[in-house]
């Protein structure tokens, strides 16, 4: 099985701390020479310091804010004109707060469709040409399982969330013949600070404690644990390889079987 991504360079997203923190170290680990992004420039340096590059790899860092998409799409296509082409992208930032659909203000979901969906399409527009000159491209999506079922309590991160996923099934349909692949990978309830934030709001609107609050997630998967960032970096890795060169347009859960439909 070939895992080799020496000579191919990522664009991670959000990869100063859980799950992009993790592919991108994972993305390092395999040989790719991997670019940083997030907002936090003290914590992208440390972080690109602790990145593994055994194949002497060159690791950047760019800093962008996913709340001002023409300031992203500036920073990052100057970086592409310098000569870095990128092969790999990995989407990934913050999900939305909790709240009931009906109690969003409309503007809300646009800030968060601007953020998810808009900000994904930029960058894809930004790389889609020197994926098709490399014959090789990886576009992958880090999402959540309410793709396939919505999540009480999540009304706009369930409705952002699932035009991400047709945008991605109708991105990779066009552009399949050109060796470029784009999926979407559904991590479920995972030890990031995302879900510490889930726990504790549930906690504060139901007078329960963290504990009960935790303990009444776990029953609902299969497997009785929280997943790791790492687990969730090498279903991500894994489709970013030559291996998964002919899985496309697929909606990856990786929840420890607590999605309940196929």
């Amino acid at each position: 099985m070939n895992l080799d991504l020496s000579g191919k360079r990522a664009l991670v997203c959000g990869s100063t701390q859980g799950i992009g923190k993790a592919v991108a170290n994972e993305l390092a680990i395999m040989g790719a020479h991997v670019t940083l992004l997030a907002r936090n420039v003290d914590e992208l340096e440390k972080t690109r310091e602790g990145l593994i590059n055994f194949k002497n790899q060159r690791h950047h860092i760019l800093v962008a804010d996913f709340t001002k998409p023409d300031e992203l799409k500036q920073i990052v296509n100057q970086y592409i004109l310098k000569g870095n082409e990128i092969q790999i992208l990995v989407n990934n930032t913050g999900g939305p707060a909790a709240g009931k659909i009906i109690e969003e203000a409309p503007q809300k979901f646009i800030e968060v469709f601007n953020q998810h969906l808009i900000n994904n399409h930029i960058l894809a527009q930004l790389v889609i040409d020197s994926m098709i000159a490399a014959g090789y491209g990886r576009i992958i999506n880090i999402v959540s399982t309410s793709v396939k079922t919505p999540l009480p309590n999540l009304g706009v991160s369930n409705t952002i969330r699932g035009a991400v996923a047709n945008w991605a099934k109708t991105l990779a349909n066009e552009v399949a013949e050109f060796g470029i692949t784009v999926n979407n990978v559904l991590p479920g309830a995972t030890k990031t600070q995302r879900l510490q934030s889930i726990l504790q709001n549930k906690a504060l609107k139901t007078g329960k404690s963290v504990e009960v609050i935790e303990q009444e997630m776990l029953q609902e998967i299969p497997m009785k644990r929280f997943g790791e960032a790492n687990e969730i970096a090498n279903a991500v890795c894994f489709l970013a390889s030559p291996a998964a060169s002919y899985i496309t347009g697929i909606n990856l859960p990786v929840d420890g079987g607590r999605t309940a439909c196929l």
